[in-house]
């Protein structure tokens, strides 16, 4: 993994821990739990953990605004919604860093510029492969895609949940979380939010089959 970029970790540390130290830290908070270190099912559990978490968190490695910096302009005056729905995420909460598991919906009217609708999916997987808050990678995804687009408008909504409310604390399973962020025109005009919130409910092109 490369070195995180700027501003991603606490000022005055510089320095990602070597792949050694993440193992050992491992080992560490298995010995916490009471078991033994020693026994055949734990032997490569470090090392396990830690390559997991290279593809938990990849995201940090990742530059979302270097995702949208190739668009095009030659859509033939196209200049309503583009959308992309249910595209589906794993992150982390980064209070208990334990899973969130959701879906995203995102949606932008364009300035002229478009951009590949791949590269939506893959801001989405950016900021979800980092430790999270729901509201932060909300704010985030809308908050890129209107910086790096300058577009009329961005929805974004996302639908998920979190175990650490279904596998820990109130035990609440099946309870999701909704998120929204609304810029430009959908922020301004309630027609167009309630645009977008009938494009994320109509129906699904492959469930209609």
């Amino acid at each position: 993994m490369r070195e995180p970029q700027t501003g991603l970790r606490a000022s005055g540390d510089t320095r990602r821990p070597s792949r050694e130290e993440a193992e050992a830290a491992v080992r560490t908070l298995l010995a916490w739990t009471g078991d033994d270190l020693t026994r055949e099912g734990l032997l490569d559990t470090p090392k396990r953990v830690v390559d997991s978490y290279a593809e938990y968190f990849w995201g940090y490695d990742g530059d979302p605004v270097d995702e949208l910096s190739r668009t095009f302009e030659d859509v033939q005056g196209y200049d309503d919604i583009v959308m992309l729905r249910d595209i589906d995420f794993a992150s982390h909460c980064e209070h208990h860093m334990v899973p969130i598991i959701g879906v995203a919906h995102v949606a932008y009217i364009p300035d002229r510029r478009i951009v590949g609708i791949s590269k939506l999916a893959r801001v989405v997987d950016i900021y979800a492969k980092r430790l999270q808050t729901q509201e932060t990678m909300t704010a985030q995804i809308a908050n890129c895609i209107q910086e790096a687009l300058k577009p009329k408008g961005v929805a974004v909504m996302i639908d998920a949940l979190h175990q650490c409310m279904t596998m820990r604390g109130v035990h609440k399973k099946g309870t999701t979380t909704i998120t929204t962020r609304f810029t430009g025109v959908f922020s301004e005009d309630k027609a167009e939010r309630d645009r977008f919130m009938q494009l994320v409910n109509g129906t699904r092109v492959l469930a209609s089959r």
